[in-house]
C-alpha cells in the first residue's frame, strides 16, 4: 500500500489530455454506489469527476474501462454485496487486461478491507476513502502510468473541499450536503471511524450550491448530513441549523426542502418553530430513535431517553399542524429483552410513525456494541421484526387511509406501478400514483387522492 503521491497534473484539464493519449477513444466507466443518500451524492461527485477527465459513463461493467464501487460500511450484508461484486469481475480482468478496477467509499475507510482486498484481490488497482474523490484524476494517471496498484491506507483529511465537478442522477431532485463525518459514536455505528469527526460546510458556499440548483429548476433539495441538527460547530460567526434553514429559504423560488438524518438529542423546539414557520420546509420529520427501551438506549450511548423524544414528537404536533415523522428501528441490540422489545413496539405505537426503517442489528468490527454479550438467537430477532412490521403495517395503513378525499400538491417523480400512471411525493413523503401524461415528471401536480393500496395513495388530477 501506498500514501497519495500527487504526480505532475495539477488540474483536472492536464489529467485528461494526458488520458486521452493514453486511450484511443474516449474510456468508458462504470460507477456503482451502495448505501446512503450521502453515498448517492458522492457517487455523483465521481461521476463529474470522471466526465471532467474525460471519461464517458456506461451502464454494463463489461462495457467499461473503469469499475469503480462506491461502498457502504453500516452494515456486513452491504460489504458482503460488495466482496461478492468485486469477486465476480476476476473474469472479466482476464479477458480485459487493461481494464481498471477500483473500490471507494466507506469500506476502504477499513483497514481490514484495504488489508483483504490487498491480499485476495490482486486485480483490484485502485483503492480510496470517502475524502479522496478529488485525487481520482491523480490516482487513475498514476497507475496508468507506473503500471501498479494504488491502495491508499485508511485516512481522514481534515478539510473540506469545495467544487468538485458533479453529474447529478436527477433533474429535478437534488442532495445537498451542509456536513460530513459524526461525532456521535453510537456504540453499534462504525460511521465516524470510516467517515471521521464532523466537518460543517461554510454558510456561504451551501448557500451558492442551493442558489445554483434553484436557478437550474430544482424542485426539491435534500440536505445531508450524518446528523443535521449539530450543523455548525465551530464556525464563525456562530449559526445553527435553523438559522441555515431560514437563509436557504429566503432564496426565491418554487422549491421545497427536506433533511436528513436529525439526531433527537440535537433536534431542538427552535428547529420545530422553524419547520412551522417555513412554507418551503416539508412538514415531515424524520427522527431515528432506534428503540424504546431507556436501558438500551444508554448502551447505545444516544444521550436521550423515551420520555425526552416523546416530549419533541408532542411539541412538534401541536407546533406544526399535520406533521408526519418517520424513524429508525434496530431490532435485536446486544442484549435486547423481550421487555425491551415491547417497549418499542409501545413507543411505536404512541408515535404513530407514517414510515418505519428498520434493521436487525449487525455486528460493526470496531464498534463498542461489537464487544458486547448477545444471547438472544437470530431466530428471536426476526419473529420480534415481524411483530414490528405487523405492527406498523396496521399504523401506517390507517394513517394512509385517512388522507383520502384531500386534494394535495404533489412532486411528480415518475411512472407508476399500473399502465398509464405516475408517481409522486406529497410534503409529507407518502407516494401517490395517479393517471397523468408523462411530460408532467418533474413538475408539481394538484392530485385529488381517491384510495389506497396497502400503503400507497391513489388520486386523480384535480
Amino acid at each position: 500500500m501506498v500514501h497519495l503521491e500527487y504526480i505532475s497534473f495539477e488540474h483536472n484539464a492536464e489529467a485528461a489530455a494526458w488520458i486521452s493519449r493514453v486511450y484511443d477513444t474516449p474510456p468508458l466507466a462504470f460507477v456503482h454506489s451502495y448505501g446512503c443518500q450521502q453515498n448517492v451524492n458522492d457517487g455523483e461527485r465521481i461521476k463529474g469527476v470522471l466526465l471532467d477527465i474525460g471519461y464517458g459513463l456506461c451502464d454494463k461493467p463489461e462495457d467499461a474501462d473503469l469499475i469503480l464501487f462506491n461502498t457502504c460500511a453500516v452494515r456486513e450484508h452491504a460489504e458482503q454485496r460488495v466482496f461478492g461484486n468485486v469477486g465476480a469481475l476476476k473474469g472479466l480482468k482476464e479477458k480485459k487486461p487493461g481494464l481498471m478496477i477500483g473500490l471507494c467509499g466507506c469500506m476502504a475507510n477499513q483497514k481490514q478491507v484495504v488489508e483483504k482486498l490487498r491480499r485476495s484481490y490482486p486485480y483490484v488497482d485502485l483503492v480510496f476513502g470517502v475524502d479522496g474523490i478529488d485525487t481520482l484524476p491523480q490516482l487513475i494517471c498514476q497507475r496508468l502510468q507506473k503500471h501498479k496498484r494504488v491502495l491508499l491506507d485508511p485516512a481522514q483529511r481534515p478539510v473540506i473541499v469545495e467544487n468538485i465537478p458533479i453529474r447529478r442522477e436527477s433533474e429535478f431532485r437534488a442532495w445537498l450536503p451542509i456536513m460530513y463525518g459524526c461525532d456521535n459514536f453510537c456504540t453499534y455505528c462504525i460511521v465516524p471511524y470510516v467517515r471521521g469527526r464532523e466537518k460543517s460546510r461554510r454558510p456561504a458556499d451551501i448557500l451558492a450550491e442551493f442558489e445554483g440548483l434553484v436557478r437550474a429548476g430544482y424542485k426539491e433539495i435534500t440536505l445531508l448530513g450524518q446528523n443535521v441538527n449539530s450543523y455548525g460547530k465551530g464556525l464563525e460567526p456562530a449559526v445553527d441549523f435553523s438559522d441555515l434553514l431560514n437563509m436557504l429559504c429566503a432564496v426565491p423560488g418554487d422549491y421545497h426542502i427536506r433533511f436528513m438524518t436529525s439526531h433527537p438529542k440535537d433536534a431542538s423546539r427552535k428547529l420545530i418553530d422553524t419547520i412551522a414557520a417555513q412554507p418551503k420546509l416539508c412538514k415531515h420529520l424524520h427522527l431515528p430513535v432506534q428503540c424504546g427501551s431507556d436501558r438500551l438506549l444508554a448502551q447505545m450511548n444516544r444521550h436521550y431517553t423515551v420520555e425526552q423524544y416523546l416530549d419533541l414528537i408532542e411539541y412538534a404536533r401541536r407546533t406544526v399542524p399535520g406533521i408526519t415523522f418517520s424513524s429508525d428501528i434496530i431490532v435485536g441490540f446486544p442484549g435486547e429483552t423481550e421487555e425491551d422489545f415491547v417497549q418499542t413496539l409501545e413507543l411505536v405505537e404512541k408515535v404513530g410513525y407514517m414510515q418505519l426503517f428498520t434493521f436487525i442489528y449487525s455486528k460493526r468490527e470496531g464498534t463498542k456494541a461489537a464487544l458486547m454479550p448477545d444471547p438472544t438467537t437470530r431466530k428471536e430477532k426476526t419473529d420480534r421484526m415481524e411483530r414490528l412490521l405487523r405492527t406498523q403495517d396496521a399504523i401506517a395503513m390507517k394513517l394512509v387511509a385517512d388522507q383520502v378525499g384531500q386534494t394535495v400538491r404533489v412532486l411528480v417523480e415518475g411512472y407508476g406501478r399500473a399502465e398509464g400512471t405516475l408517481s409522486g411525493r406529497l410534503d409529507n413523503n407518502l407516494t401517490v400514483e395517479f393517471t397523468a401524461d408523462g411530460s408532467l415528471i418533474g413538475q408539481y401536480a394538484q392530485v385529488k387522492l381517491t384510495g389506497a393500496r396497502a400503503t400507497v395513495l391513489l388520486g386523480e388530477l384535480a
